[in-house]
């Protein structure tokens, strides 16, 4: 993390004073929005894309080049396109990113702890985390991701990724937090807790365009909110993770009191960056500033698998400027560690927690 330090000021100028231009240090590409849940706080499922193959997202990843230092390969279910292994390849020997990050539902029991073996050969300088998706206990998990028998088979590849043990995975479990559970957390948290996982995070179910949610009633009150938020917090200061968890849990307090103050104030607690420093592709190359608006800038096939012509066209500076005045606002976690980064009163708060986490 500290070698990225040097690059945030940058960030910052681009924003205020629109130089120097600068690709994303923080980049979601979804490969599939094929999904094997039902979800009941997500419909991504529902939708249909024209996929990029392999060499379109390899042509991606080579005009891109060095800038991402966070890449995230996100669905649908990531690891039901077959050659997952091969696109985290293309994009780490054509981008060098530290940190890889790969959301999965768990169903592929067969299949997921095999890939993230096999990932972590081809990407061997990046640390990869694995964050297992369980939003409840047993049948009610099943009944909120829509799938009888899910929360057996995601633990029997959480099992099996555990043994994987190597010393560039973190192996997280992730909860969103919706009206279907908020209540329950407390005791979630204490069962998943037994797991042993390298990190516990957790995400606020959230209206996207991106999961087709806007609407959608999934979203738990400020209230019942800040209550979960307020005990996981607690959970964390008791939690001495290691490895890559450490600057994870670094940033989960601060993730949580932000996301509190975002539900209850409704609007941006402090300046977003989605569309400067963080960004996020579609499987079907549309270039997103973020996927809670979804609104394209352009397409990556028509602009010769070329990000630069539409990160710094008028689209871009269009949502450029609405998100400046405030127009959005989200927890969306993946902007939010962003743009934590590039808020210093925030960043100072972390680096103290991430220095004691060292210490400790």
């Amino acid at each position: 993390m500290f070698n990225l330090l040097p690059r945030l000021p940058l960030y910052v100028a681009f924003r205020r004073f629109g130089k120097p231009r600068l690709l994303p240090l923080s980049l979601v590409v979804s490969i599939t929005y094929r999904c094997n849940s039902r979800c009941l706080t997500c419909n991504i499922w529902q939708k249909r894309s024209e996929e990029m193959s392999l060499e379109e997202w390899r042509k991606v990843f080579a005009k891109i080049g060095k800038t991402p230092y966070y890449l995230t390969f996100s669905g649908g279910e990531p690891f039901l396109r077959e050659d997952i292994v091969e696109l985290v390849a293309a994009a780490y020997e054509e981008c060098r990113p530290a940190i890889i990050t790969i959301p999965t539902n768990g169903l592929a029991w067969r299949v997921v702890p095999r890939k993230v073996e096999e990932i972590l050969k081809v990407a061997p300088g990046a640390q990869v985390g694995i964050n297992l998706s369980l939003d409840d206990i047993g049948p009610r998990h099943d009944a909120i991701r829509g799938v009888e028998g899910n929360y057996e088979r995601a633990l029997r590849t959480y099992e099996d990724l555990r043994r994987v043990n190597h010393p560039h995975l973190t192996l997280g479990i992730h909860t969103v937090v919706s009206r279907f559970n908020v209540e329950r957390l407390p005791s979630i948290y204490k069962e998943l807790k037994t797991l042993g996982a390298d990190i516990y995070i957790s995400e606020v179910a959230e209206e996207r365009e991106e999961l087709g949610t806007v609407g959608s009633d999934i979203t738990p009150s400020p209230e019942e909110y800040a209550i979960a938020a307020d005990y996981l917090i607690a959970e964390a200061r008791n939690f001495r993770p290691s490895g890559l968890a450490k600057t994870t849990q670094a940033f989960r307090s601060y993730y949580y009191e932000l996301t509190k103050r975002i539900l209850k104030e409704e609007r941006q607690v402090i300046p977003c960056y989605a569309g400067w420093a963080s960004g996020h592709i579609a499987p079907n190359g549309d270039l997103w500033t973020c996927c809670t608006r979804a609104q394209p800038i352009g397409n990556l096939r028509e602009s010769g698998y070329d990000s630069a012509p539409l990160w710094f066209g008028e689209e871009a500076a269009r949502l450029r400027r609405s998100i400046a005045a405030g127009e959005c606002y989200c927890p969306m976690a993946n902007a939010s560690y962003t743009n934590m980064l590039l808020h210093p009163p925030t960043l100072f708060g972390v680096a103290r927690a991430l220095i004691y986490a060292l210490a400790s």
